[in-house]
């Protein structure tokens, strides 16, 4: 019998400071990479977030990974599968794959932690983001994003978006986003 302490790949300890790890503006935005696939052999994609009120994700369904958030500061407001969620510091919101979500920011900031499993979504966040000129909050977009663009990079990695940002009022709305888009 195998000793479930140990594993087939060894794998390195992480170990980051505050403000350490790769720094990307992200979504409105800053989004500190803590573990990515490389550091934990495609096991999780952890990531510290810092955003403005508004800052969010547009509706979407992950197809590979489940994805969950812990609150260390200020307040989200979650969109799950239908059910709205506020989420103060210290508050844990799970979104398993295959399940409609979106979050915003409702507070002033708020400092999050990201995480993923599978480590798969990093590759997106690092293909929908920029590199963080500065560890603050990126300056607002001067014009609004390509959300063609956004759609196709997102269906590459197993992402469906289905609507805007923001949390939805009603789900009729939805289809018609995407045939606008």
């Amino acid at each position: 019998m195998s000793d479930p302490r140990t594993s087939s790949t060894e794998l390195a300890p992480i170990a980051h400071a505050a403000g350490q790890g790769e720094a990307l503006w992200a979504f409105g935005g800053l989004a500190t990479i803590k573990a990515d696939a490389a550091s934990t052999d495609g096991r999780v994609f952890v990531t510290e977030h810092y955003a403005p009120r508004g800052a969010g994700s547009p509706l979407h369904i992950h197809h590979r990974e489940d994805e969950w958030f812990y609150v260390l500061e200020g307040e989200l407001t979650f969109w799950v599968g239908g059910r709205i969620i506020t989420a103060a510091a210290g508050a844990f919101v799970y979104g398993p794959r295959d399940v409609a979500h979106t979050f915003v920011v409702s507070s002033e900031t708020a400092r999050f932690l990201l995480v993923t499993e599978p480590a798969d979504f990093g590759d997106f966040m690092r293909a929908a983001s920029a590199p963080a000129e500065r560890l603050e909050i990126p300056p607002a977009p001067t014009e609004p994003p390509d959300l063609l663009a956004l759609i196709g990079l997102a269906a590459d990695h197993g992402i469906e978006i289905i609507g805007p940002p923001g949390i939805p009022e009603a789900i009729e709305t939805l289809p018609r986003f995407v045939r606008e888009a």
